[in-house]
């Protein structure tokens, strides 16, 4: 008759542990408070052009599960990533473990990824986008550096 036994227990016993160190050991760091900005979405920085999700899964992987791993494929978003972990902890380990990492001759930059700085961000250019059809439409002035510099009576100087 097999008894069932509890996943911990088996995995303590393999580790020549009690329950309760194992379990200590286990839950060791997860009851300190964490700083509002940490996530579980890292936002990373300053990677090759040619690094692969593979690449990720195996750097990533390390500190825990990975959810999910979107490698930047335009030519705005080539050489970062975005990197979303099952657990916040691991995150929080992977961030600043990785932070300054090396891969292919390159310093990694590992942020937590801010949802507010990239709405902010997405609203800039809604109000420029917007701002340019109201002159398209009302047949205003374009360039407004352009502008400025002829009622100065700006004349570039020729090069000989």
């Amino acid at each position: 008759m097999q008894r069932n036994v509890p996943f911990f227990a088996i995995r303590s016993q393999a580790y020549g542990l009690g329950i309760d160190q194992f379990m200590a050991l286990a839950n060791r760091g997860r009851n300190q408070k964490l700083p509002p900005e940490v996530n579980r979405i890292l936002y990373v920085k300053n990677l090759p052009y040619k690094i692969t999700s593979e690449e990720m899964y195996d750097i990533f992987g390390k500190f825990g599960a990975v959810r999910q791993i979107r490698v930047g494929n335009t030519a705005e978003t080539r050489g970062t990533a975005f990197v979303v972990y099952e657990d916040i902890f691991d995150a929080k380990n992977a961030c600043e473990h990785l932070s300054g990492f090396n891969v292919s001759n390159r310093y990694l930059v590992v942020l937590y990824y801010q949802a507010t700085k990239a709405y902010r961000r997405m609203d800039t250019d809604k109000a420029k986008e917007r701002l340019e059809e109201i002159k398209e439409r009302y047949n205003l002035g374009g360039d407004l550096e352009k502008e400025k510099k002829d009622k100065l009576g700006y004349t570039p100087t020729p090069r000989k």
